[in-house]
């Protein structure tokens, strides 16, 4: 049957997350220090076209090859080079390479800043899907944590039926924001959806944070399964889902591409939630998904925290990731 989990007492919290002791940083410096391997590997290898600050054969040599190890991708590295050729040819020779590329990548990454929102549904489902390991059940946790911020109430559906870990991890995310979680151990996950949005109705929740078990795009049985879950929650609720999330790891690199269009044909995926960008020197992967599959990147995390898990903002990133006075 059909377990309802709710924090009911302190003793009951899990533990504070690692940085709970520590002093309180602001987004900008969390997103600036987690992103200190992929600038490291960019801005290094960008070092000598920089100091030139000259766009000759050899520069563009370099900084081909600087983009393609940071994991930007084949066509959005062609794209970026012919596109910070154009503006270095309009700006003249006395331009600076490290301005025109900055310009050049929030250009290319505009494209994919939509800012999330909650509509007018009540309950909003969001449908949460990713593989196994990539920090789908985290990113829902930090996901209930910010809507609750934005003064949403937050119902969450622990739809990895046939995996205990992954239903315990959720409740103790729930525990932790004080959320209720509806779970069933070996059951059907589109039950457990179904059930969560009646819970939800019924109670006069906000958002449903509908979690599904992590699969590989080539498990084709358990992409149908989604497609199900997906079919069900409509049933449950006429027009739901009305956001499906896609999480992403940043180490996976460019295979992130591949599993983008994997979920967006089984699922038709309305926005991306990219993980562990902390660990991580493939940040470039980004302009990758901007060019080859510009599905709106909704949130970044770049750390354990529960606040690690921000809206993406493109100039933000891109300060981040290449800064100006580097």
């Amino acid at each position: 049957m059909f377990d309802l989990f709710k924090r009911k007492t302190d003793a009951a919290a899990p533990k504070p997350s690692p940085d709970a002791a520590e002093p309180r940083r602001s987004w900008t410096e969390r997103l600036t220090g987690g992103l200190t391997a992929s600038r490291d590997r960019l801005s290094g290898a960008l070092a000598g076209v920089f100091r030139r600050r000259a766009l000759d054969d050899e520069a563009i040599e370099e900084l081909e090859t600087a983009l393609l190890t940071s994991d930007v991708g084949v066509a959005a590295t062609a794209h970026l080079i012919e596109d910070l050729k154009a503006r270095y040819k309009r700006a003249g020779a006395d331009a600076d390479p490290r301005a025109l590329m900055r310009e050049s990548l929030v250009a290319r990454l505009a494209p994919i800043e939509k800012p999330f929102a909650i509509g007018p549904e009540r309950p909003y489902v969001i449908m949460i899907a990713g593989v196994n390991g990539g920090g789908k059940t985290t990113s829902i946790g930090k996901l209930a944590k910010w809507l609750q911020k934005q003064g949403h109430s937050v119902l969450l559906a622990a739809g990895g039926t046939f995996r205990a870990a992954a239903r315990e991890q959720l409740t103790v995310w729930g525990e932790r924001n004080n959320v209720a979680v509806i779970a069933q151990a070996g059951g059907d996950p589109a039950a457990v959806a179904f059930d969560a949005v009646g819970a939800a109705t019924a109670r006069g929740i906000d958002v449903v944070l509908a979690d599904t078990a992590g699969r590989l795009p080539t498990q084709l049985n358990l992409m149908d399964e989604l497609g199900k879950v997906r079919r069900v929650l409509g049933k449950a609720k006429e027009g739901a889902p009305h956001a499906v999330l896609l999480v992403l790891d940043a180490n996976t690199g460019q295979n992130a591409l591949a599993q983008v269009g994997a979920f967006d044909r089984a699922v038709g995926l309305t926005g991306l939630v990219l993980t562990k960008l902390d660990g991580s020197a493939k940040g470039g992967v980004v302009a990758a998904i901007a060019r080859e599959h510009p599905v709106p990147l909704a949130f970044v995390g770049v750390g354990e925290g529960v606040d690690d898990l921000r809206p993406f903002a493109a100039a933000e990133f891109v300060d981040a990731l290449l800064p100006a006075d580097a």
